[in-house]
């Protein structure tokens, strides 16, 4: 198991073996959704916020 860093809040968050790029990890430390962009180096980035339709 690998570990990255946060970039929210600069935390050691771990990663699974069976971990895949442009999977979502949540930081147990701040709570931000991460999504796994590289995976040598492991590397994240803040996750996109999804956009509420709301009928429009």
């Amino acid at each position: 198991m690998s570990a990255i860093t946060c970039p929210e809040c600069e935390a050691q968050v771990g990663l699974d073996d069976g971990t895949e790029v442009g999977e979502i990890i949540v930081c147990s430390d701040c709570g931000v959704d991460l999504e796994i962009i590289a995976l040598e180096p492991a590397a994240v980035q803040l996750a996109p916020m999804e956009q509420e339709d709301w009928g429009e």
